[in-house]
């Protein structure tokens, strides 16, 4: 009875301590972040009720149904997410589709949706959902997956097909991310670097024609007095960009403003910074303070000693997620593991890389951090998957210590394998 009551309780092994207090950590912090970043705006403006917390509390909302989330997902054995993959990379599917028809325009994308009284973007959902399609597509293909027609090419197809929905929105941010990490799980999965040089060189050169293309037809193209305004308002947002990423400096007043009035935040720092909720950049100087450009408020209140043990906690989780898919015993675990935490860690990069002047901005949220319901669900959602990974590592390490102790146990108890194990010593 004891031995059944033992077997019952070691069933399920423990999540990741150290991943799930990070996550939990990290998730806080972006709380608090956001109460610093929006609460001047929001208590100056009639559209936010006059409501210092109004962001503050969406944010808060989305963190708890995100907890539910994280903990329901933790608690699915992460093997049968192989049979739950294809109805929710389905349902991902039929919401980007939906979106190009009926989503709301926002920034000169059509990304949102609303769904039981929510606003979601789907394109979030799409980034899980490919993680956990290819990790089963390449599991199931095993070596089948190194040849091109048989192997590579069908996958390649999806995450075209996907990618493409994305930039129908258009989202170049969020398709570049999700193309970047379809190209990590790729790689994890044992795909020919040939072939992953050569769909590097397509997708440069399909981008290069696509770009030539459409400013072609743009220039001899008539103008639709309908849509003309907002197409040429999109392009001109989009070389803005690429000119502020060259030089900052160039338009303080048009379209370099935002990295301009970013790279002051982070400046304005120093080495202790301003204190939170101190910063005045936020205080209407820096558009989206609260979303894109959180981590330029973090520059700002925190200075470089706090932005950088931020960076250092940031590394040490993914580096801690990295750790944990790679102990897992099952391919598709690995896979999975290394497609969430590769998905957190370019998303971070653009983002951060975007308001330092590292890369040009393409306005994506820091993981966990920004403001962003649909995004921050997600994230939770991702690292329940993991932390569910991580209880299945924990499982079999118990297993592995039962085994030793058990034949310890025998080993005193029994003459025969006494004798052996002194004969196995004396050689």
């Amino acid at each position: 009875m004891k031995q059944q009551t033992a077997q019952t309780k070691t069933k399920r092994g423990t999540p990741d301590f150290q991943l799930l207090i990070l996550t939990l950590l990290l998730v806080g912090f972006g709380l608090v972040m956001v109460f610093s970043s929006s609460s001047s705006i929001a208590i100056a403006n009639k559209n936010f009720n006059n409501d210092a917390l109004f962001f503050t509390k969406k944010q808060l909302m989305w963190a708890v149904i995100g907890l539910v989330g994280m903990f329901f997902a933790m608690n699915i054995r992460f093997n049968k997410y192989k049979k739950l993959y294809a109805p929710f990379f389905l349902f991902t599917t039929v919401m980007l589709l939906v979106v190009l028809v009926s989503g709301a325009m926002l920034n000169g994308a059509r990304s949102w949706i609303r769904i039981f009284g929510f606003s979601v973007q789907p394109a979030e959902f799409a980034k899980i959902a490919i993680i956990l399609y290819l990790a089963a597509l390449i599991t199931k293909k095993g070596e089948r997956f190194r040849d091109l027609k048989t192997g590579y090419i069908p996958v390649l197809v999806i995450v075209g097909f996907i990618a493409g929905l994305i930039m129908l929105q258009p989202d170049f941010g969020t398709c570049f991310i999700l193309v970047a990490t379809c190209g990590l799980v790729i790689y994890a999965g044992g795909a020919s670097m040939k072939h992953i040089m050569g769909s590097i060189l397509l997708v440069v050169l399909g981008g290069a024609l696509a770009l030539g293309a459409n400013a072609l037809f743009s220039s001899v193209s008539t103008p639709d007095t309908t849509t003309a305004p907002a197409t040429e308002a999109t392009q001109s947002y989009k070389i803005d960009r690429i000119h502020a990423f060259l030089d900052p400096l160039s338009d303080k007043t048009g379209g370099s403003l935002n990295l301009y009035r970013s790279l002051v935040a982070i400046g304005d720092g120093g080495i202790t910074g301003s204190g939170i909720g101190q910063g005045t950049m936020k205080l209407h100087y820096l558009p989206n303070a609260y979303n894109d450009f959180i981590f330029s408020v973090i520059g700002e209140e925190l200075g470089f000693v706090g932005t950088a043990l931020f960076l250092l906690v940031y590394l040490y989780f993914i580096w801690r997620g990295i750790i944990v898919s790679l102990r897992c015993p099952d391919p598709f675990g690995t896979l999975v593991g290394i497609g969430i935490m590769g998905l957190i860690a370019i998303q971070a990069f653009i983002n951060i890389g975007g308001v330092t002047q590292t890369i040009p901005v393409t306005g994506v949220t820091l993981p966990f951090i920004s403001y962003g319901g649909t995004s921050l669900f997600v994230m939770m959602v991702a690292m329940g998957i993991l932390l569910s990974i991580s209880r299945t590592n924990n499982l079999d390490v118990i297993k592995e210590e039962k085994t030793k102790s058990v034949t310890v146990q025998t080993s005193r108890t029994s003459p025969a394998l006494r004798s052996r194990d002194s004969i196995r010593r004396i050689r």
